[in-house]
Order: structure tokens, then sequence, then C-alpha cells
């Protein structure tokens, strides 16, 4: 069988989800490379088929044995699906799988994440993939944050989407009062706040808030918060930036749980 071509009905119909409102409409999206693939093969039913080049095909065949459907692309149809420079040969159409918020902020949880209004997929992506390397047990992605079906958040998020709860959220507030409800202490991320990192007690559940790359945390949201948590820094740098922040805090967390 010849591979489709990127004029083929199937290629240009999986293509329409590079749009957000196609994605929340179908209640689809493209998961981009092997490693996102990966994550999607590893959840139940999320995936609903592969497109991929011969090449890919052969060289990731054991990964490919539990895809449900696997489709042989030419180049240019896998370009057309890809919004990599440099694409890997392997894209997925997966259905949505974030969970309600309820099920996210539960009483069991010890490290939680809540972004408020972060808008560039690579950093949500980061913070997806430095959550999940840190042990946290879900993340909310709340507000005007960006889509975590943009294929840039689940590229940057390396698989990690995939390995742990995460819940989209309209209302930042009821995501930081339904933490603060089930027991954990909300820790908000600010340069400014009245508590340094070094002194704040992290050993307790916790969930950290994260505000926007350019404003931070609006004041009604950060008044909300157990404490502000301010990350000291010893040299010059004005700041860091959110994902490098992200990372701080909650290896700080983990470490302290751990301990």
């Amino acid at each position: 069988m010849q591979p489709l071509t990127a004029s083929n009905a199937r290629v240009k119909d999986a293509r329409k989800l590079s749009r957000r409102s196609v994605r929340a409409e179908r209640r689809l999206f493209l998961a981009d490379g092997p490693k996102a693939v990966e994550g999607a093969l590893g959840v139940d039913e999320v995936v609903v088929e592969v497109f991929a080049t011969a090449g890919a095909l052969e060289e990731h065949a054991d990964l490919l044995e539990s895809a449900p459907r696997v489709t042989v692309v030419d180049e240019r149809a896998l370009a057309s699906l890809s919004d990599s420079v440099t694409p890997a040969g392997l894209v997925a159409v997966c259905r949505h799988f974030d969970a309600p918020l309820e099920h996210v902020v539960r009483a069991s949880a010890r490290l939680l994440v809540i972004c408020a209004d972060v808008r560039d997929p690579g950093n949500a992506g980061t913070v997806i993939r430095t959550a999940d390397a840190a042990g946290a047990d879900a993340v909310v992605l709340a507000g005007h944050s960006v889509d975590l079906y943009n294929p840039k958040t689940i590229r940057a998020s390396v698989g990690s989407a995939f390995h742990l709860p995460i819940a989209v959220a309209p209302d930042p507030a009821a995501a930081v009062r339904a933490a603060r409800a089930r027991g954990l202490t909300v820790l908000a991320a600010d340069g400014a706040g009245e508590l340094g990192l070094y002194d704040a007690d992290l050993t307790g559940p916790t969930a950290w808030l994260f505000g926007n790359e350019a404003w931070g945390l609006p004041q009604e949201l950060a008044v909300l918060a157990d404490h502000r948590v301010a990350i000291p820094i010893h040299g010059h740098a004005e700041s860091l930036n959110l994902s490098t922040a992200a990372a701080v805090c909650l290896y700080a967390s983990a470490a302290a749980q751990r301990g």
C-alpha cells in the first residue's frame, strides 16, 4: 500500500487539529514526536491513530506495536501534521485526557502545581515536565493559560503530560480554594513575597501557585495563598524565569517532604 500524501482526506482532516477551536470541538489533538507518542500510548484509550513515515515505522516498530492503528504517510504529509522544524516521523491523533479539578485536587495530594494565566506553551510544558520529575501529584492549568493540547505544550513536556493528572480550570481562585479546602498549604511564588524560600515550611502537603511569565500573580489571587514566597537572588540577576523558578520551588518541596 502506498503511503498517504498530504492531499489525502484523512491527513487533511487530522491537520485541522492544529487549530485550538477544532481541538476543543472534537476533543482531539496531535501528539508530535516519539516521546509524545510513547507517553500517549502509555495511557489507556488516548491514542486513536498514529501517522508514521516508512523510516519511523521501521525505527520505532516496538513502540508502535501497542498503537490501535498505524497509517504510513510520506514525508510531506507527516511534515504537514507536525509543527516541528525537523519532524521526527511520528504524529498521533489523541483524545483529550485532562481530569476534573475535583479529581486532581484531592486530600491525599502532597505536592500540587497551579499555573495561573501561563501563556507560553514552552513554559507550560516545561513546568509539567518539572512537576513530573519532582514527584508532584498533579498540575492545574488555570485561567487564561495556554491550551494543554497545543503541540508545543505537549512536546515541551517530553511525555510528562501523560504521566500525571492534569486539570484545566477556568477560575484560578477556585483552584486555590479547592487546594486549601483539602488541607494543602498554598504558597504563591512571588519575588516580593514576605517569606523566603529557605524559611518556608515545605514539609507538609503543599500547592505551589505560579503566575504569568510577564506580570506574575494578580493581587486578588495572591492574597488567597497562605504565604507569598520569594526565591533568594544571590547575584545580580533581576529574577528567574517561570520554568526555572518552578523547578527551584518544586525541588525544594520534594527535598523537604522526602527528608
